[in-house]
Parts: structure tokens; sequence; C-alpha cells
């Protein structure tokens, strides 16, 4: 697991970093607008949303080395290509990079699932939130100091390296995706969507989206506030122990032994964050921002560990990959969001923006999560099949599937 964790980190901050590394390349080595290259950052984005369902359906169906060799050299053809695309292709290509993704994410949870017993998987999964925040403290940094020196180009190269040298590792290490006990008692066999895709696992995944929605949010309002106070150096201080305080509340939730339901760790995560306004300056922000972040990994890692409850095994990486489409559309929605509320009012009303968003996806989640589990049909018995009318097997015609 650690093998696995160690290069899933690599492959999850080189992704985190597309984005930062795209952004430069076009607005200093094309000398574009930061409009043409939010352009390109958006059509990765889209293609990441669409792109989790799509690989974990093909895992599932497939295996992982097969995903795995696909999106690797999807990737190695892209980034090579990166320097030399005219900007309207650059579009299109960024758009098949992101639906061809290496899974580094999803494959790292549904491992999880695999190798930990369900007593351990609660604080696996708050590891593995963990190995998140890290990604997204220390890729979009590592890449900026990396374009102090180097072309933007050739930082893009880099990115890509990582990436690629990411999925190449985990493809070595072929994590097991299914338990022993899930292989040996051929639970592998694909349900159709309508018995694990209902109002609780809708829950869930509602719950990923308002938290990535959130926290975009707070990072846009965070950056606001601080260029109202002319204090926009301080900026990286800030997310810095925003960053720290997820990772030690990470810790935290995983050394615990009461969990909490995804909704209620959302709904306190939305709570905390509503006041953060009330900061005059980086000081006291710094303060301010310590209560989101303790609660960010927590809530992060009790989504996964829910789908992963919810998923039956024939299904997880669809499932899984759903997760991951949830959080990415939460994540490019929660900034624009957050950003209409900015304009509309002040910094401060960002952090009241993201709040509410948090509250309203908690409160959601937490009504689907009262809805009675969809009961699974059992299969019609021989006497059900001598009385259908022909044509009809069991009477309930022959549509199937999702």
């Amino acid at each position: 697991m650690a093998a696995l964790l160690g290069v899933s980190l690599l492959a999850r901050t080189a992704i985190t970093a597309d984005v930062t590394a795209l952004t430069m390349y076009v607005v200093l080595d094309l000398d574009m607008s930061y409009a043409a290259a939010g352009g390109v950052t958006a059509t990765l984005t889209a293609g990441l949303a669409l792109g989790g369902p799509l690989l974990g359906r093909v895992m599932d169906a497939r295996g992982l080395r097969t995903v795995l060799l696909v999106t690797v050299a999807l990737q190695v053809v892209f980034w090579l290509s990166v320097p030399v695309l005219p900007y309207e292709m650059l579009l299109g290509a960024a758009f098949v990079a992101g639906l061809l993704m290496v899974p580094a994410q999803p494959v790292t949870r549904q491992a999880i699932t695999a190798l930990t017993p369900p007593s351990q998987r609660r604080a696996a999964f708050a590891l593995e939130s963990v190995q998140g925040e890290l990604s997204y403290m220390l890729g979009p940094a590592v890449v900026i100091l990396c374009a102090a020196t180097l072309s933007p180009g050739v930082v893009a190269w880099g990115v890509g390296a990582a990436i690629v040298v990411g999925g190449i590792g985990i493809a070595l290490l072929d994590p097991p995706l299914r338990t022993e006990d899930e292989s040996l008692a051929g639970t592998a066999e694909r349900p159709p969507r309508r018995e694990w895709l209902g109002a609780r696992m809708a829950a869930v995944l509602t719950v990923g989206f308002g938290t990535t929605m959130l926290l975009s949010g707070v990072d846009l309002a965070i950056v606001a506030t601080l260029v109202e106070a002319g204090q926009l150096s301080w900026a990286a201080v800030v997310l810095a122990v925003f960053g720290v305080a997820s990772v030690v509340g990470g810790l935290m939730y995983g050394a615990s032994h009461r969990p909490l339901p995804s909704w209620l760790l959302l709904g306190l995560l939305g709570m905390v964050t509503l006041p953060i306004g009330l900061a005059p300056d980086w000081p006291w922000l710094c303060v301010a921002v310590v209560g989101t972040g303790l609660l960010t990994a927590p809530t992060l890692s009790a989504v996964a560990d829910a789908v992963s409850r919810l998923a039956p095994a024939g299904v997880r990486g669809e499932a899984t990959g759903m997760q991951s489409s949830a959080q990415s559309a939460g994540f490019a929605l929660g900034a624009p969001a957050v950003g209409v509320a900015i304009d509309a009012s002040v910094p401060a009303g960002g952090f009241a923006a993201a709040g509410l968003a948090g509250l309203a996806a908690a409160l959601t989640g937490y009504l689907l999560s009262r809805r009675p589990p969809t009961r699974r049909r059992p299969p019609p018995s021989k006497h059900d099949l001598a009385e259908a009318p022909a044509g009809r097997p069991g009477g309930a015609g022959t549509r199937s599937g999702a």
C-alpha cells in the first residue's frame, strides 16, 4: 500500500499541476490572454469530468492495465505535442487529454477498498484524502517555482513526464481492485445501474460535488480578500495554513473511532466557512481558515468511504469515476459561482456564498440519504417463467441494464 500511495502521489501532484502549467504556457509562450488560457483549462476540466465514469466502466470490464496502457500512451502524445500545437488544436487536444487522464485517484480508492479490511478502511481513506491535499499544495507551487528558471514549454513537458511515470508505476504495481472474497464469490458481475445508482449514492455524489465547490470558492475568496486589503503577497501563507490544517484534520479523523456521515461533515464545513469573511487581514485570515481546513480532508474521506460501501464490486470503477467527476465539476463551478457573488457584493461575500453552497449540498445529501434504498428485484422463478406470456420472460418485459 505504501508503494502505491507514493506512486499515486507523484501522478496526482502532476495532475493537479497541469492546469497551472497549461495556463502559464498559453499566457507566456503563446502570448495570449488569461481568458484564452481559461478556455484550455476549461476543456481539460470538462474532459476530466466526462472521462471518470467512462474509464471506470472500461476498468470494470477490461481491467486496470488496459486502461493504464491507453491513458499513458495518450498522455505521452499530448504533452510532447503541447509546445508545437496551435491554440485551436490545443483546445481539442486538452479535452481528449482530460477525457483519457491517468486515473490515479480512482485506482487508489479502489485499491484501498480491496486491500484494507472494513474496520481500517476509514483510516485508509483519510490518509488518501491527506495525499490529495498534499498534491494540491505541492503541484501548482512546484510548477510556478520551475517556471522562474525554465520555459513554460519545458515545464509542461515535466508535468507530462511525471503523469506518465506515475501511470507506469501504478501499472507495474498492478494493485488489486477487488477483495479476494469478491473475486472468489463471483461478485464481479455487473449489476444494472438501477440497483446501485439510487438515492443514497446520489446523496454521496452530491456531497462530493458540494465539498469541492465550497473549497474552490474558498480559494478564490481568499485571494480576493487579500487583493482588497493590499496583502496579496501573503496569499501563499494563508493557503499553506489552510492545507496544513486539512492534513492535520485528515490524520485526526483517520485515528478517531467514531465516523460521521458525509452530509453532516459538509454541513459543519459550510458553517465554519460562513464567518471567514469577517477576518480583516492576513493574520486573522490564517486563524479563520483553520476550522475549514480541519474539516476538509475528513469530509472528502467520508465521501470516498461511502462510495466504496455503496458500490458493488462489479461497478466500483464506474462509481469511483462518478465520484471523481462530481468533484471535478464542483471544482470547475465553485470559482465562477463565488466570483459572481464577490463581484455583486464584497470579497467577504465569497466566503458566505461558498459556505451556503456547502450547506445546500449537505441538506440535499441528507434528504436523499433518508430515502429508502432501492430493493433488488429477485430473479424470476421457474413457475414465473412458465406462466409468463411468450416473448416476455417473467412478465416484466425485456428491458435491462441502466
